[in-house]
Order: structure tokens, then C-alpha cells, then sequence
């Protein structure tokens, strides 16, 4: 909240190359001189003001889909603004996410394989495909910086009405930056802990200006270098910038021209082995003709360091993204504006991490013996090996487990919308309607697992990493060749939609809310699969198409026009395919994503209350909600078949607070319950509880900071999450939760001049040790960022 704004300035010439957090210095250095210079070269006075506390508060959603302000939308609707995000130096949409309870990434992977990017679990169900900006769905496993971002607005509950096919409780909405009439120019240097490096710039324009016409124009880039706190090797390096030029602002027709370019090269992070942790046991079977082959002392070991990085300095994340947007908007009258958007987006990510299992001892190898008397057992895939018990640090695990991605997504969108405020009689009426025509793809290849690769028409082994010592990995280790065999699939899903949102204000105290949605889906995929020896190779072709229809209601009683008290109902639905474009065969197979299924079914039920208090500085929501999801693809365990008998809820309440205390203390803070259970179905979490997965049952969040009079600002927060239980998949000794924890964030800032701040951010103040995420099978998990420190020069001119 302290961070430096300015007003009505003239604004530097053209800025030199971007690349690097130096060059993010230079550019910072290099205009602030012509910054404040007028066309004939006078200085005239910056004015410079503090941002306000009830900043955290923000009246309406910039979606147009929500026909009233966000007080009287019948819905949880939590907007993460950027002065928010910027107290607490929140760089991804994962941080940013911290300030929205119960929504995380605590879900690591399974099967050896690594989430990368944002891989969000949100009221019980996997958010990630569910991620939109300017309400156009973001393709690709990515981690999303808000260098661009206005806010951040997470609805939760019923959201197929307002996007279509997607997460059964909600999605995320990033709003980016556009173009505004006035001149600005401000920027940051960050430094932190594990040699972060990070600048950021944002330059506003306004270029020209006639017959009450205007056309500004705004660069938004940052470039960021720098190592993970608590963690070996993991580094994630980028740059980026988004221009953006606007015509015809402050007239009835205005067009928006807007482009994003980021680039990654970042090194991934596979996690730590969960060995020592809390629930941990012997990986081992327990082998009834030879039960003293299960190595019991693993059940004491010693966890291992958290900093320990388990891949090798081959590995890579390469990320690309490139997002064209254009929108037109045309005020037909004061009271109908019509709008197009069309967009076309691209993300390539080349991705390679050594991964790693940790299983144990399964079976027995006939006619070898052991040291532990009796036969050899056979291991599976990530071995830990322990030659001498007595020994742990001559204890090995096999690193043969490549997670290999070369995947690229690409998305067309022309959306048309009507906005209109018109009666019907006695009754006034805030609408908008909209068509929608989209086209969304994806193209992955595949690669040689170690052991085998193509040379002409034989084969050669490939290779393998040697193995890590368990408790001191060398990472610095060559040994498998990532080589594709020419395979791979896309995926491509087509859909036209068509949809109508109303507020309808029949008197001074009661209004009708609601939306209906219609959606023709048409999704076709085709893969081909190498067998070895054989190298033979086997196609697949399928498609699959249908109908959606989505819709919500609530009705609004307003006791005071700062209040309302509500009840609404909502559904939503994903068909096969919908979240990974990819489609299997009918009948019988072992699949989730077999054509003959129907597409999954939400129903959101939510009663709640919403109030603007103390002069409408500070907003306080709560609401009680169930969503209940059906035609849930489950699996048998004993056949392993699927089948689409699965019934799933999630319920709770959820409170929340955003705003200004007084005119110098502000707050955002939200608490929620989650109660979930598998009403129908196998149970879905390791300890065969009846609850589901990567949810805690309660969480809480909180942010607030004060200014004091003199420039200095302090703040602080803290995080709780409550106990996770992870999912199943037949994996012996691994922990089957991880326990809750605290954590405490605070931060200060003082003001040296009117131009220019200092902010430093100290994380996890009491340096709590936690499990940020965990896979699917246990073995392994990430660790939460220990104490740690970043300090920011914040410039406005």
C-alpha cells in the first residue's frame, strides 16, 4: 500500500532493449531524467501520492459477464488486486494465490512425473485447465508471472455459465494491463535470498490527443534471474514484455492492441524423497515366504536434507508464450456497448527433469542370493538401495525415471458481446450477451525411455544416469541421451458457444441474478505409440462432440444499499477430454477419457451475505456452499477398469475481508472450510478415507499492513493450512498425508523521496519446515520456502 504512484507527467523517449534485470537498472536509469521533462525541456513538478489502504477493496469485476457490482453477485468472487501483490512481492500466480485460502499447489505429480507451472487444486479438484486471461482460457503448464497483471479475480463455485467447459468449483481470471490516460512511469529492482535478481518496468503513455480523442500507449517487461530459496540447483530464469497501444479513448469507439512475449529457461524441480518424513515406512512388499527381506530399518532413517536436488544439471524448462489480442469497443449509446475480442495464443514447453520414485522390494529373483538370507527381490522403478544398513550414507537411489515434455498449445478465439442496460416494464435490467467461436490445440511428442534409442533402424542403449547417493546427490552427472522416437498426438477441440447474463432490479431490495450458457464442442485426437523390440507403431484416431448447457441463478435481497443477503445455484461440466485434449477408445479399456462417457456434471448450491462497511472501505463476504459432482470416471480397483459411477461433494463456508480499517491500515483476509466426501465410488487418497485429495479442510489468510506518518509502512501476514491427504495408487510405506502448518510473512517500507521506496519482504519469519506439495504415490515432495528475504527499490516518476 505504500508503494509510489504518479500523476500527470510528461513521460521518457523510447526505451532501449529489454532483457536481463541489468538492463531493467539501465532502462530505469536511462528515462528517469527525460521522465519528468516537459516537450520544451522545463521541469515541471512531480506530484506523488501514497496508495490508500482500501486499495485490498475493489468494487467490480473487470469481467463483463458480472452484470453488477461484486457486492450483489450472488457468488464468492475474490479480486487479488496489484497493490496487494506488490506489498507482498508476490511475482507468480502461484504466490498471488496465497492470498485465496484453500486454493494451492499442493499436488506434485504422480507416476514419476513432475506439475510444472500452476498447477492449482481448488475447493477438492484440479484447477489448472481452468486458468483464463481477460476471460479467454490460457493453455500450457506454465508458471504465470503478473508482471502484466491488473488483478486477479478467483470465482468459486459455478462458473460454466461464464466459461464454458471447465473445473467443477470455479476458475481463475487474470486482467492485464492496458493502456490509460495518463502519463506514468514506474519500475522496481528486486534482490533476494538465493541470488534472486528481478526488475520490472511500466510505462504509460498518452501519445496523442484531438478533438477530445486520445491514443496511449503502455510497455509493461520485467526480467528475473535467480535461485529458489531452500533448494540446490532449482533456478528459474525470464524476461518478458507486453506492449500495448489504445485508440480512441474518451470516444464512443476504442480499440485495443495488445501483445505478450515471455520467455523461460528455467531449471525444474523434481522435489526430495519423503524418506524420514512423518507416516514413513519400509517402501518394501512384505513377501510372506520371506518376510525378513523387508528392510524394517528403513521405518528410523533419517529424512533427508531439504535442500538436496535429486536431477542433474541437464535438466531444463523451456518455456515460450506469445499472446495477440485485439478488441474493439463501440458505445452504441450511453447505455449498449458493443465488443469484440480476438486473440491468438501460443505456448511451447521443452521440458526434461530427472525424477525419481523410491520404491522398494517387490518380488523375488530366483536363484540369487542376499544378504539378508534367502533370495534377491526384484526392485521397482526408483530403487533405494541400501548395501549396508548400517551405513545410510553409502544408501543409493536409481535415477531412471526422465520426465520428458515437448508439448505445444495454441488457441484462436473471436468473441462477440453486447453489453445493455434497458426496462421491461417496472423492471430495469444490466445484460450481456455474447457469442463465442474457439478453436484449441495441443501437440506432444514423445522420447525414448533409458535403455533404448533410435540410431537408423537398430537400436542402441541410451543410457542411464548413475545413481544418486541418497543423502548427498551429485548433481553433475551425464549418462542418457533425451532422444524422440517419433511418435506423439494431438489434440484439438473446436467449440461455439453462445450466452446471456442478466441482473433484473425489481424494487429497491430484491434483484434476479443469472446466466445460461449453451456450448457445441467437437474435439477429434490422434496419437501414434512405438512398441519395442518390435518398433511397431500403433495409431489412434478419435473424436467425440456434444452438447453443453450451463446455467446459474440467484436472487439478491438488499435490507441496505450497501448490503445484500443471497441464494444462488449453478452448475458446470467437462467432457472427456476437455482438460488434456486426449481421448480413448470406448467399451471397456482402462481409460478416463473414453468417448462413450458423458461429460462430468457440477452442482453448486451457496447462500451468503455481502456488506460494504465503514464508509465502503472495507468489504466483508460470507457464504455457506455445496457442490455436488456426478458422472465421476472411477476406478475399479481390482479390474482397474473405469467406469462413470463416481458421485463427489464439497461443502463448507467461506468468509473473507478486503479493504481499509481506518484511512492508513488495510487488511484482506479469508477463511475457509472444505468438507469433502466420496458419495459414490472407490475411496481417492492413500489412507482410504473418505475425503478427497490435496484439500484441506480448513485454511486461513491474511494480509495487513499500516502506514505510519513518517514513510514507513509495516505489514505482515500469515498462512495456515490444515492437514492433505494424498492420492492413491498402490504405493507401500510413503506418508498418506501431510501435516498442517503456519506460516508468518512480514514486510517494511519507507519512502526516501517522493520518488523512490524501499521495501524489503522477509518470508516464513519463524523459518517453519512444511510440506508444500507432495505426489501421488509419496515419494517424494516439496519443501516449503524457509526463511528468506528480498529486497525492493521501487521507482515512480
Amino acid at each position: 500500500m505504500a508503494y509510489i504512484k504518479s500523476r500527470k507527467h510528461a513521460v521518457a523517449r523510447a526505451l532501449p532493449p529489454f532483457g536481463s534485470a541489468a538492463a531493467a537498472a539501465t532502462l530505469i536509469a536511462l528515462a528517469a531524467p527525460a521522465i519528468a521533462q516537459t516537450s520544451n525541456n522545463t521541469l515541471k513538478e512531480v506530484r506523488v501520492e501514497d496508495s490508500t489502504a482500501d486499495e485490498f477493496r475493489v468494487e467490480n469485476s473487470a469481467n463483463p459477464k458480472f452484470t453488477a457490482p461484486l457486492v450483489d453477485i450472488p457468488q464468492v468472487i475474490q479480486v487479488i488486486p496489484e497493490a496487494l501483490m506488490r506489498e507482498q512481492g508476490a511475482t507468480t500466480l502461484t504466490e498471488a494465490l496465497r492470498n485465496t485460502p484453500g486454493a494451492g499447489a499442493f499436488f506434485l505429480g504422480e507416476n514419476g512425473n513432475t506439475s510444472t507451472g500452476d498447477s492449482i487444486f481448488m475447493r477438492g479438484f484440479d484447477a489448472s485447465s481452468s486458468i483464463f486471461v481477460d476471460g479467454v482460457r490460457d493453455l500450457g503448464s506454465i508458471s504465470r508471472d503478473m508482471f502484466n497483471i491488473e488483478q486477479v479475480e478467483v470465482v468459486k463455485g459455478p462458473s460454466g455459465t461464464d466459461v464454458g467447459r471447465t473445473s467443477p468449483t470455479g476458475y481463475i481470471n487474470l486482467i492485464s494491463k492496458k493502456p490509460k490516460l495518463e502519463n506514468s512511469f514506474s519500475g522496481s529492482l528486486t534482490y533476494g535470498s538465493a541470488d534472486f535478481g528481478r526488475g520490472t518496468l511500466d510505462w504509460n503513455r498518452v501519445i496523442g490527443a484531438a478533438d477530445g480523442s486520445a491514443t496511449a500507449f503502455r510497455i509493461n517487461a520485467v526480467a528475473e534471474d535467480g535461485g529458489v530459496a531452500g533448494r540446490d540447483e532449482v533456478k528459474n530464469k525470464r524476461w518478458g514484455f507486453a506492449p500495448s497501444i489504445a485508440f480512441g479513448l474518451n470516444t464512443p469507439t476504442r480499440v485495443y492492441l495488445d501483445y505478450l512475449h515471455v520467455k523461460q529457461d528455467n531449471v525444474p524441480d523434481g522435489g526430495v524423497p519423503t524418506i524420514g518424513l512423518p507416516g514413513y515406512t519400509t517402501p518394501d512388499a512384505l513377501l510372506i515366504n520371506s518376510p525378513i527381506l523387508r528392510r524394517t530399518f528403513l521405518n528410523y532413517a533419517q529424512p533427508v536434507d531439504s535442500k538436496n536436488f535429486y536431477g542433474t544439471t541437464s535438466d531444463f524448462n523451456d518455456v515460450t508464450a506469445d499472446m495477440f489480442t485485439a478488441r474493439v469497443e463501440h458505445d452504441i449509446t450511453p447505455d449498449m456497448t458493443l465488443r469484440n475480442i480476438t486473440r491468438y495464443g501460443k505456448t511451447q514447453q521443452d521440458y526434461m527433469l530427472t525424477s525419481f520414485m523410491l520404491g522398494g522390494l517387490t518380488a523375488t529373483r530366483v536363484g540369487q542370493t542376499s544378504t539378508y538370507r534367502g533370495t534377491v527381490p526384484a526392485v521397482t522403478a526408483g530403487f533405494i538401495n541400501t548395501p549396508n544398513p548400517n551405513n545410510p550414507l553409502g544408501w543409493t537411489v536409481t535415477r531412471n525415471l526422465p520426465t520428458n515434455k515437448d508439448q505445444e498449445n495454441t488457441i484462436i478465439l473471436n468473441q462477440t458481446s453486447l453489453s445493455s442496460k434497458f426496462n421491461t416494464g417496472a423492471f430495469s435490467h444490466t445484460a450481456n450477451f455474447g457469442l463465442e467461436l474457439l478453436r484449441e490445440e495441443q501437440t506432444l511428442g514423445n522420447f525414448y525411455a533409458p535403455g533404448f534409442a533410435s540410431v537408423n533402424t537398430t537400436f542402441a542403449p541410451a543410457g542411464s544416469w548413475p545413481v544418486a547417493n541418497l543423502y548427498n546427490p551429485n548433481p553433475n552427472v551425464t549418462g542418457y541421451n533425451r532422444i524422440s522416437n517419433g511418435t506423439g498426438s494431438f489434440g484439438k477441440t473446436d467449440t461455439v458457444s453462445l450466452y446471456a447474463f442478466d441482473t433484473m432490479k425489481i424494487n429497491e431490495q430484491w434483484q434476479l441474478t443469472g446466466g445460461v450458457r449453451y456450448d457445441h464442442y467437437d474435439t477429434s485426437y490422434s496419437a501414434t505409440a512405438l512398441t519395442l523390440p518390435s518398433r511397431a507403431i500403433t495409431p489412434t484416431d478419435l473424436s467425440t462432440s456434444g452438447d453443453l448447457w450451463s446455467g446459474k441463478l440467484g436472487v439478491v435481497y438488499k435490507p441496505a444499499e450497501n448490503g445484500s443477503i443471497y441464494a444462488a445455484w449453478g452448475t458446470s461440466s467437462q467432457p472427456p477430454g476437455g482438460a488434456n485434449f486426449a481421448l480413448a477408445a470406448g467399451g471397456t479399456g482402462s481409460s478416463a477419457s473414453r468417448v462413450d462417457f458423458n461429460p462430468q456434471e457440477a452442482t453448486t448450491y451457496e447462500v451468503g451475505t455481502k456488506w460494504d462497511v465503514l464508509n465502503k472501505h472495507l468489504s466483508l463476504t460470507a457464504a455457506l456452499y455445496r457442490t455436488e459432482v456426478k458422472n465421476e470416471v472411477v476406478q475399479d480397483p481390482t479390474t482397474l477398469l473405469y467406469y462413470q459411477t463416481g458421485k463427489k461433494r464439497v461443502q463448507g463456508i467461506e468468509l473473507g475481508a478486503a479493504g481499509a480499517i481506518t484511512d492508513n491500515w488495510g487488511v484482506s483476509a479469508g477463511f475457509t472450510t472444505m468438507d469433502t466426501s466420496v458419495q459414490s465410488g472407490p475411496a481417492v487418497t492413500a489412507d482410504g478415507s473418505d475425503v478427497l485429495a490435496y484439500t484441506p479442510k480448513n485454511a486461513f489468510t491474511l494480509w495487513t499492513s499500516y502506514q505510519l506518518p513518517f514513510g514507513l509502512t509495516i505489514g505482515g501476514g500469515a498462512r495456515y493450512n490444515g492437514k492433505l491427504h494424498r492420492g492413491t495408487d498402490g504405493a507401500i510405506g510413503t506418508p498418506a498425508y501431510t501435516d498442517a502448518y503456519w506460516v508468518f510473512d512480514a514486510m517494511a517500507s519507507y519512502r526516501l523521496s517522493k520518488n523512490v521506496e524501499l521495501q524489503l519482504n522477509v518470508y516464513n519469519i519463524f523459518d517453519e519446515q512444511y510440506v508444500a506439495a507432495i505426489n501421488k504415490s509419496g515419494y517424494r515432495y516439496t519443501p516449503g520456502i524457509p526463511r528468506s528475504a528480498r529486497l525492493t527499490a521501487n521507482f515512480a516518476f
